[in-house]
């Protein structure tokens, strides 16, 4: 009984310290991109012409960006994780597509492979307790 409970709560620090490493790592990448100017946010959106999407480059540059400084942040904390999660695989399956689509060797896009792999095993792991998606959970139970 108590090797279980050891055990429970070991695999939920290890949720957390993934949670949280991926978090700060995605909010260093995405930091760049949001406050980077309509510049950067048009250098980011352009590469989407590759898989045909040619409009507003600026608008989907941005909004990678938000997602990518954001969604880690949620990540981190453990907030609002299911809708972070889905826009963050999202963003990196654009981003595996958009490699490919540019000829880019696999080494270029694997990364972004591993990751949306990654996101998507967390929609089905869960946040575990130490999140504040539990914590409001809780709080919302006794109202």
């Amino acid at each position: 009984m108590l090797r279980t409970q050891r055990q429970k709560k070991l695999r939920n620090i290890g949720i957390l310290i993934l949670r949280v490493g991926l978090g700060i790592m995605f909010m260093l990448h995405g930091y760049p991109k949001v406050f980077g100017g309509p510049e950067m946010w048009t250098q980011v959106g352009s590469t989407l012409q590759v898989i045909g999407i040619d409009f507003a480059p600026m608008f989907f540059g941005f909004m990678a960006g938000i997602t990518e400084f954001f969604g880690g942040l949620f990540l981190m904390l453990g907030l609002f994780f299911t809708p972070s999660l889905i826009l963050l695989i999202i963003v990196m399956i654009v981003a595996a597509i958009t490699h490919i689509a540019s000829g880019d060797p696999f080494t270029a896009y694997s990364h972004s492979i591993e990751l949306a792999i990654v996101f998507l095993s967390l929609l089905f792991i869960r946040p575990g307790p130490y999140s504040l998606d539990k914590k409001l959970e809780k709080r919302r139970r006794r109202y």
